[in-house]
């Protein structure tokens, strides 16, 4: 049996998220602690009294997400659980990159929180706000979103930012020429298009001035060799070279999440068992609509452990 672990991106966040481990089990409480620590700041308050909206902002979702992942991580592996020993991959959903990699122990759990705050500040300063926007766009193939992006180009940036499997892909650019994306692709027969409540167009071009604010980041940080590889979002390839990885997650920032083709390359290299370690069920629900001999498990609440461990101890 071939597992992988994987690990959620922005868009699982949810106030209360973590609170659960942290009540449950002391190694969770450590990891928020850590956090807080990393960052100066009372994160897991925000995480689990909210406001939604403070929660919401790029610069804690991503810290938050990560925590959260890293907590049942502990848990797990204060169960008994050896990551070497029982799991061939890892991969995470953009910022679940760095999840992924703390995980496998390139990162140390205070670098990952302070190099995804740096993340989140440099990717919500990189555009103006308005001047950049994200839409989904339901039920046309890569090829047809692809097409729908160049002809929008004339108004600016617009690429393919996600592509999430189950006919789901997301488009970032300039908002005009996004804008003008989401109407052709309606007008070729999309589902649905819409327009994401974002505050800046993630995983494009426009997001060059944050991919160069990680590579310094990223260049002073130490790296230590990974337990297991890492499949990494722009590349679909397993990955252990710790400065290799840290390139690819500088070309991250502007470049697209191909968690479709992710979810395939497992399929098809001896992987059938996923566990979406951390928030929400996102990936699960994904890898059930990319490969349904997939079988998809998420991981987040005391209960969830308690089931995964059983299967995995």
């Amino acid at each position: 049996m071939g597992i992988a672990f994987t690990f959620p991106g922005q868009g699982s966040q949810a106030v209360g998220m973590g609170r659960d481990l942290a009540d449950a089990f002391p190694e969770a409480r450590d990891v928020f602690h850590e956090v807080d620590d990393a960052l100066e700041q009372k994160l897991s308050s925000i995480m689990w009294e909210g406001p939604e909206d403070e929660l919401t902002l790029t610069a804690n979702a991503q810290p938050a997400l990560m925590a959260v992942s890293i907590a049942a991580m502990r848990v797990m592996e204060k169960g008994g659980l050896s990551l070497k020993d029982k799991v061939s991959y890892v991969a995470g959903h953009s910022l679940g990159e760095y999840s992924a990699l703390c995980a496998a122990g390139m990162f140390s759990l205070a670098d990952t929180a302070r190099l995804l705050r740096i993340r989140g500040n440099a990717m919500q300063a990189a555009v103006p706000v308005g001047e950049g926007a994200m839409a989904a766009i339901i039920g046309l193939e890569a090829a047809d979103v692809e097409e729908i992006c160049k002809a929008a180009a004339g108004s600016g940036v617009c690429q393919i930012a996600n592509d999430n499997g189950g006919g789901q892909l997301v488009i970032s650019g300039a908002k005009a020429a996004v804008e003008q994306a989401a109407a052709f692709a309606t007008e070729k027969g999309a589902k649905r298009a819409i327009m994401l409540p974002v505050s800046a167009p993630f995983h494009s071009a426009l997001m060059k001035p944050a991919a160069d604010a990680m590579r310094e980041a990223l260049a002073d940080v130490k790296k230590n060799a990974l337990i297991v590889p890492v499949v990494a979002n722009v590349t679909v390839s397993p990955l252990s070279d710790p400065e290799e990885i840290a390139e690819r997650l500088v070309e991250q920032v502007t470049g697209r999440v191909r968690w479709r083709e992710t979810v395939g390359w497992f399929g098809e290299n001896g992987v059938d068992t996923l566990y979406e370690i951390g928030s929400g069920k996102v990936l699960s629900g994904l890898a059930r609509r990319i490969n349904r001999d997939l079988k998809a498990v998420p991981v987040n609440t005391p209960a969830d452990i308690e089931t995964a461990m059983a299967a995995l101890v």
